[in-house]
């Protein structure tokens, strides 16, 4: 099992940065694949970036070159740094583990195995 723990999220304005942590824990051969997703009220839980074992990274085309994922060199932690925000970004944001490789949409191959609790970012016109 992968214990997944997210942190850094909270309230910024238009323009705004933010990065969000994620702290791994557990089985750490249980996973391929590591994804931040975000869910805004009412729409589905949409992938935002992944990231896997040899490196190769994957993003939705919504935050592409703004935002921007990656791990410690000991791969317990994963991170993503999020650049000139947008309300349309707000949302919880999920932190994920999964078998596989990256995907384009910035999710993985196979289907996520863990989450974590999720963090709230708001942005505020």
């Amino acid at each position: 099992e992968v214990v997944l723990q997210e942190s850094g999220g909270g309230s910024v304005q238009l323009g705004g940065s933010l990065k969000l942590s994620c702290e791994l824990s557990g089985n750490s051969n249980e996973w391929g694949c590591l994804a931040w997703f975000r869910q805004q009220p009412g729409k589905e839980r949409e992938g935002v970036a992944s990231i896997d074992r040899h490196a190769g990274t994957a993003y939705a085309d919504s935050v592409k070159g703004r935002f921007a994922i990656s791990q410690d060199y000991s791969k317990t932690t994963l991170y993503l740094q999020m650049n000139y925000l947008s309300p349309e970004d707000s949302g919880t944001y999920y932190c994920a583990a999964a078998w596989g490789y990256v995907r384009g949409g910035g999710t993985c191959s196979s289907g996520i195995a863990y989450w974590g609790q999720g963090t709230q970012v708001a942005v505020s016109s």
